[in-house]
């Protein structure tokens, strides 16, 4: 778990520090540096439970969001035919944009249910 929560963590800062140059980087900095910041305090041997969940909540309502909009990733899927996604780092139109978030937001929602779980295992011994 300790290598899982060290690649996480760093993985976050680095995608927190990349949303520098984003249309939205005051949503998207403290998005990526939450994950951050609990990931590194499980490398650290401390879980809070109530903390992912929380993050897991707010992370899933957004997915949602970014699942269903206008511009998001249905509208990716089926209008758009899946268009390639990582073609160029600049993302010209809005739904490769909203795309691409939601797979950030999966990955955060994967990471802290790793360390939900993790956790509840960890107490149950």
């Amino acid at each position: 778990m300790k290598a899982f929560n060290l690649f996480c963590f760093i993985l976050f800062v680095f995608s927190a520090a990349l949303q520098y140059n984003d249309p939205d980087p005051y949503l998207w900095m403290p998005i990526y540096l939450y994950g951050a910041v609990l990931c590194f305090l499980a490398f650290r041997g401390r879980y809070y439970p109530k903390a992912y969940l929380a993050g897991i909540a707010v992370y899933s309502v957004y997915a949602i969001f970014l699942l269903f909009d206008k511009t998001g990733v249905f509208n990716w899927w089926n209008e758009h035919n899946a268009e390639n996604l990582v073609q160029s780092m600049k993302a010209t139109k809005p739904w490769i944009e909203e795309t691409r978030e939601f797979g950030g937001l999966l990955i955060l929602i994967i990471a802290l249910s790793v360390n939900f779980f993790a956790y509840r295992k960890q107490a149950r011994t």
